[in-house]
């Protein structure tokens, strides 16, 4: 992902809808939606059709904990993320899935990686000795909630040495020697993984026709291989950055991204049975001023009103929620996420 996505605030948005309709009176009756098949097919089951991601970002964490970010401070921060808490949280509220970003801008990811080691050189690595992606798996497995992952399409751009070695060119360039080594990169952690992650969520697909659309690889279809490399299950989508209306950006993808900062104005056109053009119809977006950080913008109510005009369509809804440096979802987002449980329930009411 390239760092314009994020550095945006939002203004206003939170006073768009009323605050005091009730969580269940502002909810259109739920559409029966035919079962769909493929890979995404669970992302219209009512027992994981919204979910929440956090971005675990080392630079984020130093920025808004004022620490001077080094491997080793990278390592102890890892280290200390508490997967059964957050697995406890998540299911505590009702979430069905769980995305989290292996890393961005900043060179520094959450999982080890040889060949992203071997590719790029850093001594010492800046991939950390734990892979929480993995131990996340179990605590949340014992909860039955889906594990997915984020990550940029891109080099990380602050990390000057890496995108030297990965010979990476930000902008609308075939980047095809990038393409093969990033596609080494995703391999190793979609084998290291197998199918412990359900789904993979690529940002920053901003070029896709330079970049992607070609007959001959690097291409979308040897992208998504080298993601499905260790779970031909896994389901994809690729980010073409913010758009208010959901499109499927490649037959390469089982989802869309969604990448939605105004929920508000979010817009669903010609959907058939939760699906955008044979696509699972989807949205990302965020419950903080910004992404990853920040206090509530909007009121349950609102929240509710967002996830629900999804979900009526058979779409799924991914919530971003900041995360302290142990992991931790403050109890405002949680009360947020729990009233959308009460509106849509994970499980049947009797």
């Amino acid at each position: 992902m390239v760092l314009t996505r994020r550095n945006f605030l939002l203004g206003g948005s939170a006073a768009l809808a009323a605050g005091s309709m009730s969580l269940h009176a502002s909810q259109p009756a739920q559409k029966e939606v035919a079962p769909l098949t493929g890979r995404a097919a669970w992302m219209q089951d009512q027992r994981y059709r919204w979910g929440v991601m956090t971005h675990y970002l080392s630079d984020w964490q130093a920025r808004d904990h004022k620490l001077e970010m080094t491997v080793e401070l990278w390592n102890k921060l890892v280290n200390g993320f508490d997967v059964e808490a957050m697995a406890k949280r998540l299911n505590s509220v009702g979430a069905g899935h769980y995305q989290i970003s292996i890393g961005q801008n900043s060179g520094y990811y959450l999982s080890p990686n040889a060949a992203y080691d071997r590719v790029v050189g850093n001594n010492p690595s800046k991939c950390s000795h734990r892979d929480l992606v993995a131990d996340l798996y179990e605590p949340l497995s014992r909860h039955d909630i889906k594990l997915m992952v984020y990550l940029p399409s891109g080099a990380p751009a602050q990390d000057k040495s890496a995108v030297t070695a990965l010979e990476w060119a930000n902008g609308p360039h075939v980047n095809k020697n990038f393409q093969r080594k990033w596609q080494q990169i995703i391999e190793e952690w979609s084998h290291r993984w197998g199918q412990k992650v359900t789904g993979w969520w690529f940002d920053g697909c901003y070029f896709a026709n330079t970049m992607y659309r070609g007959a001959d690889a690097p291409n979308f279809a040897s992208f998504a291989a080298a993601a499905r490399a260790g779970n031909s299950a896994s389901c994809i989508a690729f980010n073409p950055g913010v758009l208010y209306r959901f499109l499927s950006v490649t037959p390469e993808e089982d989802f869309t991204a969604g990448e939605i900062d105004k929920p508000e104005l979010a817009a669903i056109r010609r959907a058939e049975k939760g699906q955008v053009d044979g696509t699972q119809l989807h949205m990302l977006s965020f419950l903080g001023e910004k992404w990853g950080s920040g206090a509530p913008r909007f009121t349950a109510e609102q929240v509710v009103s967002f996830t629900g005009n999804l979900l009526n369509a058979g779409g799924s809804v991914t919530w971003d929620v900041p995360v302290e440096l142990d992991g931790t979802i403050r109890d405002v987002f949680l009360d947020q996420l729990a009233a959308i449980n009460k509106a849509f329930p994970r499980e049947a009411r009797s």
